[in-house]
C-alpha cells in the first residue's frame, strides 16, 4: 500500500467565507468539528474551500491512494413487508415484478458474471413474510462452501431485527448464528437518516434510527465490522444530516467497529416521492466532503460510483472519498430507481476512473487489505 502523505498546505487554504476560516484551523490542528462547525460546513457557498479541507483530511490519512474491490452483489428477494416511501425496490408478496431466488438460482447468480474472481458478496434484500431466518443461513452456507475464499457481507441492521423478530430470537442469537453460517461483516444499508420526523414519513415500516444503532453496537461487540450509510436529497434538511453523522461518529467512539461510510444520493424516480428532484452534483461532492470532516474516526469515506455516475465518483476523490466501492456486476436496488450508471465496471475500468482523477487505485478486500492479482485468482496480503 502507498505511504500516506497530506499534499496540501494549511498556507494553501483561502476561502471567500469568513466562516470557514475557525473550521479549517480546527482541521489543520487535527481537532474535532462540532455540530455548528457542521452546519457551516453545508451552508457555505464556499463549497470548493470545503472540498480542499476535505481532501486535506483525506489525503493525511490515505496519501493518492483510492480503494477498490472486486464484488458482486446479490438481491435474494424484492418482496418486503414494508412499504417505504424511499424505495422502488421492494414488492408486495403477489405482485407483477416480485421476484424470491431458489437457493440453487442464488448459488448460481453468485457464480455468474465477469470471470475475474470476487473476493466479496454483498447480499441484502427485501423483508420477505414467509421466508425462515433458515433460508438465509443455508445461503451464506452454501456461498461458503461453493466460495471458501470470498467474504460475505450480507445482511442490513434493518434485515437482521427482521430475521431475530420472525425467528423469536434476540439480536446476538441471530448474529451468532449468521456468524457461525459464514457471515463474515455487514453492509451499511436500512440508516437512511435517524431523525424520527424525517423517519416516519420515509421509512416508518422499519426499525427506527436507536434500533439500527443498538444493532450495529451488538454486531461491533461481537467482533463483526461493518459499514454505514446515509440517505440524502429528499425531506431531510441539513439539521437532520449533521444529527446523522454525529451519531454515527459516537457510536464509532464507543465500539470501533464502523469501516467505511457512503453517503447514498436519493433517487426519486419509480417511487412515491418522485416528485422531489433529483441531487445536484454539487449537493453529492458537498456530501463527501462533509461527510470526511465530520467523521474524523471513520476510516473510510465512499464515492458511491453506482449512484453518483462514475463522472461524480471521480471529482469526489477530491473531495474527501477514497474508495470507490467494486465491480458490482450487477446492481437491482437503485437501478430499479431509475438509476442509469452501468450495472457493473471491470477492475481495468475503475482502475481508470481512479488513475485519470490523479490517484493511485489499490485492489482491497472487504477489510482493506491489498489484493495481488494471479490472472482469475487472487491473494490477500493480509
Amino acid at each position: 500500500m502507498a505511504e500516506s502523505r497530506p499534499s496540501t498546505s494549511p498556507r494553501a487554504f483561502q476561502t471567500g467565507d469568513p466562516g470557514l476560516e475557525p473550521i479549517a484551523a480546527r482541521v489543520m490542528a487535527g481537532e474535532r468539528l462540532s455540530a455548528d462547525d457542521g452546519l457551516k460546513l453545508y451552508r457555505s457557498r464556499d463549497v470548493l474551500a470545503v472540498g480542499w479541507l476535505a481532501n486535506h483530511v483525506r489525503e493525511r490519512l490515505h496519501g493518492d491512494v483510492t480503494y477498490f474491490n472486486v464484488n458482486r452483489h446479490i438481491n435474494p428477494t424484492n418482496v418486503c413487508v414494508a412499504a417505504c416511501k424511499l424505495c422502488a425496490f421492494g414488492r408486495k408478496k403477489g405482485d407483477a415484478g416480485g421476484y424470491t431466488m431458489a437457493l440453487e438460482e442464488a448459488w448460481d447468480t453468485a457464480a455468474s458474471g465477469y470471470s475475474e474472481a470476487v473476493t466479496e458478496f454483498h447480499i441484502v434484500g427485501g423483508l420477505h413474510p414467509d421466508l425462515p431466518l433458515e433460508f438465509f443461513l443455508d445461503l451464506v452456507k452454501g456461498l461458503k462452501q461453493r466460495f471458501p475464499r470470498v467474504h460475505i457481507k450480507a445482511f442490513t441492521m434493518v434485515e437482521i431485527a427482521f430475521f431475530a423478530r420472525r425467528a423469536r430470537l434476540s439480536i446476538q442469537e441471530t448474529l451468532l448464528k449468521l456468524r457461525e453460517a459464514g457471515v463474515d461483516s455487514m453492509p451499511g444499508g436500512g440508516a437512511e437518516i435517524f431523525a424520527a420526523r424525517v423517519r416516519s414519513i420515509i421509512c416508518d415500516h422499519k426499525i427506527d434510527g436507536s434500533e439500527w444503532l443498538d444493532t450495529a453496537r451488538l454486531a461491533h461487540n461481537m467482533g463483526f465490522k461493518s459499514n454505514a450509510t446515509m440517505l440524502y436529497g429528499h425531506i431531510e434538511n441539513d439539521e437532520d444530516r449533521v444529527d446523522h453523522l454525529l451519531k454515527l461518529r459516537s457510536l464509532q467512539d464507543e465500539t470501533g467497529g464502523f469501516q467505511t461510510f457512503i453517503p447514498l444520493a436519493f433517487h426519486p424516480e419509480h417511487t412515491p416521492l418522485d416528485h422531489l428532484p433529483m441531487t445536484t452534483g454539487l449537493t453529492d461532492i458537498r456530501q463527501i466532503a462533509v461527510s470526511r470532516l465530520l467523521l474524523d474516526n471513520f476510516p473510510h469515506i465512499k464515492a458511491y460510483w453506482q449512484m453518483l455516475t462514475p463522472k461524480i465518483a471521480q471529482i469526489a476523490l477530491r473531495f474527501g472519498a477514497d474508495d470507490l466501492d467494486g465491480t458490482v456486476i450487477e446492481e437491482k436496488i437503485y437501478h430499479d430507481a431509475g438509476a442509469t450508471t452501468p450495472q457493473g465496471l471491470t477492475r481495468r475500468e475503475l482502475c481508470r476512473l481512479i488513475s485519470e482523477a490523479g490517484r493511485t487505485p489499490v485492489e482491497r478486500d472487504t477489510l482493506y487489505h491489498p489484493v495481488q492479482r494471479t490472472e482469475d485468482s487472487f491473494v490477500v496480503a493480509v
